[in-house]
C-alpha cells in the first residue's frame, strides 16, 4: 500500500513555522558552500533555490517566502555569495519559486514529476522576464538556461525524491 505524503499550509503564528523555515535556511547555507568548491557551481547548480523549492512545496508558501529571503541574504552576508548585485534578481527569483511551489502543492496535494517541472519553469520564466527587466541585459537574465540547466534538473529530480523521503 502507497503511503500518502502529508502537505502543510504552516502560517506565520506557528513556531513551526519558523523552526521548518530555519531547517531550510540551513539546507540554503550548506548545498551552495559544497557547490562553490567548482568553478561555476553556483551557476550551474541553482543551489540557493533547492530547500526554498523543498520547503515551500511541503510546508506552504509561508515558509517557502521565509527561506527564499533569509538564504540569500544569510549567504550574501557571511560568504559574499551571492554577490550584493545580483541579490535583487536571486530575491525576486527564489520569491517566484515559493509561492508557486506552496499554491502548486496546496492545489494538486501530490508531487509528481509533472507538478515540479511546472513550478521549476514558472519561476525561471517569470524570473527570466523580471531580470530583464531589472536589468536591461536579456543575455545576464537568461544565465539559468545558459548555464543551470543542471540545477533546474537536480531541483526536479532531487526534489522529487526529497519530497517522497519526507512524507510526514
Amino acid at each position: 500500500m502507497e503511503k500518502t505524503i502529508k502537505f502543510y499550509a504552516l502560517l506565520y503564528n506557528e513556531v513551526k513555522t519558523y523552526w521548518m523555515a530555519l531547517i531550510f535556511v540551513a539546507g540554503n547555507i550548506l548545498l551552495p558552500q559544497l557547490c562553490h568548491l567548482v568553478p561555476q557551481g553556483g551557476a550551474t547548480w541553482l543551489p540557493i533555490y533547492f530547500f526554498t523549492l523543498v520547503g515551500a512545496y511541503k510546508y506552504g508558501w509561508r515558509v517557502g517566502l521565509l527561506t527564499a529571503i533569509a538564504s540569500p541574504l544569510v549567504n550574501s552576508l557571511l560568504f559574499g555569495m551571492p554577490a550584493v548585485a545580483v541579490l535583487p534578481a536571486i530575491l525576486m527569483k527564489s520569491t517566484l519559486l515559493a509561492i508557486t511551489a506552496g499554491l502548486m502543492a496546496q492545489r494538486s496535494q501530490k508531487v509528481t514529476l509533472l507538478s515540479l517541472l511546472g513550478v521549476i519553469l514558472a519561476y525561471q520564466v517569470l524570473g527570466t522576464m523580471g531580470e530583464w527587466a531589472l536589468t536591461g541585459n536579456l543575455y545576464l537574465a537568461l544565465q539559468d538556461f545558459r548555464m543551470g540547466l543542471p540545477g533546474m534538473t537536480l531541483q526536479l529530480f532531487g526534489g522529487y525524491l526529497v519530497l517522497n523521503i519526507i512524507r510526514d
